[in-house]
């Protein structure tokens, strides 16, 4: 039997006293734990933003920094850390108000060796769930594509299937859904699981066309037909023979059009305009609509014939909040997607950045949801995404304090160089040249801060 790997955990020990760090350290030592150790609560902080531990255990009273100040730093770098605090000067008072702060514990100096391995060693654990849970999430997302659409909620492995099935056989489909739920990439899979997926995929977007010109666009027209036609032109149908037609908002057809789309569905020959001879095609149709069409058909501005032929087939696709137990694993394919996009290294979101995403109502679906992601991973300065991060309407008041230096204003972000460059520069002015500190702000490490300055062409002291 094969021997499961515990995922390695990294715990930093932060104290002004030497002695106290061999002490600690010695005494939590144990197999897959990685120890860091710092006697300067600037450096700790490096080691934080460097190496990104799971647990810090930090003394209160330190030079230049407290262990309170510390604890501030790093809960505004990621929440999720664990921070555990530790005193020879306890009170009720600061125990609380390191509690109110994020600190998952408060521990009087001396501090018993086997209270303290006890405590320690449950967060080691559970930190190593954590570890495991986001490996299997990352499994979980590599089972739960389907021809590149994210879902594990039932509604959408109803989809999916559905879709397996109608690919071979259908002729025309109805896909119905909200605006930004997918409706196109149900569409393209449908296409590539047909037999006509060695044909054309050609897109009409309906609510684009002008409508004088939208039977000659869609049906083409012979030289002669009306002012302009100087030479005859085949139409979307045609092009589409042996593949498939995507007529993407399908209720804003004109109803004369609509008439002549029903002979192409019925019959599979197409009329072009100002020709008596009808040409036979071979061409399967998928109509998108995020409109109900049962409501345009009782208001005369749709076909009720074409509704029933299109809907003899139909495909709905659920909005994200019919499906929210789909959101964690759609933020972390969004977040894959764009901080390779972006050339970042980001692991994911905060727990309270996931907690705000969870509780908006996404009203704009997933595409919403992609465009908060790519917004999130183009601000973040560090490798994890935080409510600061997100677009402003995402946030509830003004930023934390000591958070990451002002953005450029939107009118003036040309491209994501010149957005990183701005806040480098502009932490470099507020930290007075001074590397450590600026990286502090920016919530990176001194390595990558260097690695941006040469990428930048900047220089600066300290």
């Amino acid at each position: 039997m094969a021997t499961v790997r515990r995922p390695a955990v990294s715990l930093l020990i932060l104290d002004d006293n030497a002695g106290s760090l061999e002490l600690l350290s010695s005494a939590l030592a144990q197999p897959e734990l990685e120890i860091l150790t710092a006697s300067d609560p600037e450096e700790g902080l490096d080691l934080v933003f460097d190496r990104h531990p799971q647990i810090v255990l930090t003394d209160l009273v330190m030079p230049r920094l407290s262990g309170l100040d510390v604890l501030e730093r790093i809960m505004e770098f990621d929440p999720s850390i664990d921070v555990i605090l530790m005193t020879a000067h306890y009170s009720t008072e600061s125990a609380v108000e390191a509690i109110q702060k994020g600190a998952c514990d408060y521990l009087n100096k001396p501090v018993s060796i086997a209270a303290l391995r006890e405590r320690v060693g449950k967060l080691i654990e559970n930190a190593r769930k954590r570890l495991r849970a986001l490996q299997l999430e990352d499994e979980l997302l590599e089972n739960a594509e389907f021809e590149g659409i994210v879902g594990n909620s039932p509604l959408m492995w109803d989809v999916f299937s559905r879709v397996r099935r109608v690919a071979p056989h259908y002729r025309a489909v109805l896909v119905t859904g909200e605006t930004g739920t997918g409706k196109d990439l149900i569409a393209q899979a449908l296409h590539r699981l047909s037999p006509a997926s060695g044909g054309r995929y050609v897109v009409l977007n309906c609510s684009a066309v002008v409508e004088t010109l939208f039977e000659s666009e869609l049906f083409g027209h012979v030289k002669g037909s009306f002012t302009g036609a100087v030479n005859d032109k085949p139409g979307l149908v045609e092009h589409a023979h042996g593949g498939t037609l995507f007529l993407d908002e399908i209720g804003d057809m004109p109803l004369s059009t609509q008439a002549k789309l029903l002979r192409v569905l019925q019959n599979q020959e197409v009329q072009r305009v100002g020709s008596l001879t009808p040409h036979k095609v071979d061409v399967r149709v998928i109509a998108v609509t995020n409109r109900d069409l049962r409501a345009a058909i009782t208001e005369k501005r749709f076909r009720e014939d074409l509704y029933y032929r299109l809907s003899m087939v139909e495909i709905r696709v659920p909005g994200l909040r019919e499906r929210r137990e789909d959101l964690p694993l759609l933020e972390r394919h969004f977040v894959a997607r764009f901080a390779e996009q972006y050339g970042k290294k980001i692991r994911g979101l905060t727990p309270r950045a996931q907690i705000r995403l969870s509780l908006h109502g996404w009203p704009g679906n997933v595409r919403e949801l992609e465009n908060v992601i790519g917004h999130a991973c183009m601000m973040t300065q560090g490798d994890t995404i935080d409510v600061p991060d997100l677009p402003q309407y995402m946030q509830s008041g003004s930023g934390s304090a000591g958070a990451a230096p002002d953005a450029v204003p939107d009118g003036d972000v040309a491209t994501l160089e010149d957005q990183e460059r701005h806040l480098i520069v502009r932490a470099l002015e507020q930290a007075g040249g001074n590397q450590s500190k600026a990286a502090r702000m920016l919530r990176i490490g001194r390595d990558a801060l260097r690695y941006k300055l040469k990428k930048h062409n900047l220089e600066a002291t300290g």
